[in-house]
């Protein structure tokens, strides 16, 4: 599943498209998709792993869940979810899931939940975070209403980077390391962004998929962990658990 950076760099291939009217829309999605051709886009926005095409009075939202991907200005041999056409260009979804939420789109989202929207609110993910004392960290990390845009990449890179084990439970971890856990989430994301343009996400990660400790030299714990049931990869020398 795409993470939060990537939909970003979604946002930033398609800007050229911004203002501009599609003149012909396809695709098999169970949605009025010829609802909006002759429509002007008027922006492109993003919240967690939500991409936002929003018009006059309404907005389309797409997340990719698993496996969906999109192409921009060229076609799979698959028959697309929804297909966009411009006059200069065109814009491809796959294997995604298309909703259209209607009215203003500030009255979906919550901005400040988002860990790479200006307007991300740490305070507020720490409220959060404190009204649910008992969950395990590696489960509530990917609470999309607490961090929106972080998955399981970034999950475990943070609380390696951290040291804290992810079966910790959130009222238990000292108030330092979990504000620390919070701007990591941050901080992470965007370093993910970046790394991420390079072509060299893999190369910086420290904790995902690894057999053995950077700092440690002993064999990395990979298992599914939490309600979530989502892998982690830790090491039970360096990552103290809080229980």
């Amino acid at each position: 599943m795409p993470e939060g950076p990537s939909i970003v760099i979604l946002k930033e291939e398609v800007q050229q498209f911004t203002g501009k009217k599609i003149v012909e829309v396809s695709g098999n999605s169970s949605i009025d998709i010829q609802r909006l051709k002759d429509k002007t886009i008027r922006e492109f926005k993003t919240w967690g792993k939500h991409f936002l095409i929003c018009f006059d009075d309404f907005t389309v939202k797409i997340h990719m869940l698993m496996f969906g991907t999109y192409r921009v200005n060229e076609r799979k041999e698959t028959k697309p979810r929804l297909s966009m056409v411009f006059s200069d260009g065109e814009i491809n979804f796959y294997t995604c899931s298309i909703k259209i939420l209607e009215g203003d789109i500030n009255t979906y989202y919550n901005w400040s939940q988002d860990v790479m929207n200006v307007n991300w609110n740490p305070l507020n993910a720490n409220r959060s975070l404190n009204e649910i004392p008992n969950e395990m960290i590696c489960d509530a990390i990917l609470d999309q209403n607490i961090f929106a845009g972080v998955g399981n990449i970034i999950k475990n890179e943070v609380l390696y980077r951290c040291r804290i084990h992810p079966e910790s439970l959130v009222g238990k971890i000292p108030f330092e390391d979990l504000n620390a856990i919070i701007t990591e989430c941050s901080i992470y994301s965007f370093e993910f962004l970046y790394w991420k343009k390079k072509y060299e996400l893999k190369k910086h990660w420290e904790a995902y998929t690894k057999k053995e400790c950077l700092r440690c030299n002993l064999p990395m714990i990979r298992k599914h962990t939490g309600r979530r049931n989502r892998r982690s990869f830790f090491c039970t020398n360096c990552q103290k658990l809080h229980l």
